[in-house]
């Protein structure tokens, strides 16, 4: 687990019908409790190191982001960790933000824009080697750099040739460091050109007075998964894929409306033949036979009731309609 949408997380638990405690946003403990199955031991870690304790060991499996996952991965420090499956929310974008009023419409522009830049080009970011690898992609890099490494910076630790691109690991609110490094220059032109942060909607950066570098082009589109390590095998591996299955039943659920109404006994085969042809119902509908009236009940992709209510209705004479989410729909 961790603490990264850990609302979304503790809901999607619930849902699937696990007994949790210590997982609530307001009542976090570093150590939940799964009350329901004592086989699962929890752990609350941050995500920017649950991929690598995976890979070490100390982890079975964890629900983290892709992001962090391909972060460690980089350097093949996680090659054993597995994706069990995607749960399908915590969408985020890995993006390049920089100031609102640049007009370089490209990461090889702003390299190229700065090349008689005699202080180096800054950038602060909480994935330093997945950026580290997409600037040396970058055609305007290579242009002016080769392939040189990058300085990397993580704390005290230093690795990389190329002073004139310096790539910092950020703590804190990486969206401030731009014009933190604006206003401590004498200028007002800091070092900081540029920053490496994941983004569900673009309003922090807007806060920030940024924009996305090449919106259309981000370094990776990441969600929330459950991954495995290497000494997730036999009976854990088996638990893990249960509890996948239990997670996205209620994902998958979501997407879906559990809909019953009456039709006229009459209208019976004709309203089952509608609903199977159009792939309105799971396998088949349900149909309960009174003396004047059936009670439907079908499984329909949410997206769809609005289309289909005026044929039910109009065609079909169905009456007494409901409509309600459902929390979990295992396939």
């Amino acid at each position: 687990m961790n603490k990264k949408n850990r609302g979304d997380t503790n809901q999607i638990f619930i849902d699937a019908n696990y007994g949790i405690r210590g997982y609530e946003p307001e009542n976090e403990s570093e150590k939940p409790e799964l009350l329901n199955d004592p086989k699962i031991e929890a752990y609350l870690c941050r995500p920017q190191a649950a991929s690598l304790e995976l890979s070490m060991g100390f982890l079975d499996a964890a629900i983290i982001g892709e992001d962090w996952v391909r972060e460690v991965g980089v350097n093949g420090q996680n090659s054993s960790v597995r994706r069990i499956g995607d749960l399908e929310y915590g969408q985020t974008k890995l993006i390049i933000g920089v100031p609102a009023e640049s007009d370089y419409s490209s990461l090889s522009d702003l390299f190229r824009t700065f090349e008689k830049r005699t202080r180096p080009i800054l950038c602060f970011t909480e994935y330093p080697y997945l950026t580290r690898d997409w600037v040396m992609n970058s055609e305007g890099y290579r242009e002016l750099f080769g392939d040189q490494k990058p300085i990397v910076q993580i704390g005290n630790s230093i690795e990389g040739k190329n002073e004139r691109v310096q790539i910092i690991k950020s703590e804190g609110v990486t969206e401030g460091y731009i014009a933190k490094s604006n206003d401590a220059s004498e200028d007002g032109d800091g070092d900081i050109k540029f920053i490496v942060d994941n983004t569900q909607t673009g309003s922090t950066l807007k806060k920030y007075n940024l924009r996305i570098l090449e919106p259309l082009k981000p370094i990776l589109e990441s969600s929330a998964g459950l991954y495995a390590g290497p000494k997730c095998v036999g009976w854990k591996e088996e638990k893990a894929q249960e509890i996948f299955r239990n997670l996205y039943g209620v994902v998958d659920g979501r997407k879906y409306s559990d809909v019953k109404f009456n039709v006229p006994v009459f209208q019976v085969s004709a309203v089952e033949e509608y609903l199977i042809t159009e792939g309105l119902c799971a396998d088949e509908p349900t149909i309960v036979v009174g003396k004047r009236f059936a009670q439907v009940n079908i499984l329909i992709p949410k997206g769809r009731f609005p289309q289909i209510l005026d044929t039910l209705t109009q065609k079909y004479n169905a009456s007494g309609i409901l409509s309600s989410d459902m929390k979990q729909y295992i396939k």
